[in-house]
């Protein structure tokens, strides 16, 4: 037998029918979470030209700190420079050790001064004894 009506009439038929159609339980359910998601991070990446390494780490340190300064939000703790090519290479900008109280170092990456942990438990945070 042909079905005499429009297709948007079986569309909303077979979409009804999916939905539950009255039965107590739809075939297709909403998300199974409950609640809004966490926030995720991502990674914006940023081309810049420099002399060399050296050169190119202490613009990016700049660049990040300066983002940070207009947009708090960021987490600069995660800033990373590679080469343009290389990806897979990148290396931290800053250095993030945990200190005593759960605060982040926010000083850049191989900066003087150590994190430490002498003696049991203990954690050294400074430029030394």
């Amino acid at each position: 037998m042909r079905d005499d009506r429009t297709a948007r009439g079986r569309h909303r038929d077979a979409v009804a029918r999916l939905r539950g159609g009255g039965r107590e339980e739809p075939l297709i359910g909403g998300p199974r979470r409950a609640g809004a998601r966490r926030p995720r991070f991502f990674t914006v990446h940023l081309g810049f030209a420099a002399a060399d390494a050296a050169v190119a780490r202490e613009l990016a340190v700049a660049y990040a700190e300066a983002l940070g300064l207009l947009r708090p939000e960021l987490a600069l703790g995660a800033a990373a420079l590679s080469p343009a090519d290389a990806w897979h290479r990148a290396e931290r900008l800053f250095c993030g050790a945990v200190g005593p109280d759960g605060e982040h170092c926010a000083d850049v990456a191989g900066h003087p001064g150590f994190h430490h942990a002498p003696g049991p438990g203990g954690l050294g945070w400074g430029d030394g004894d």
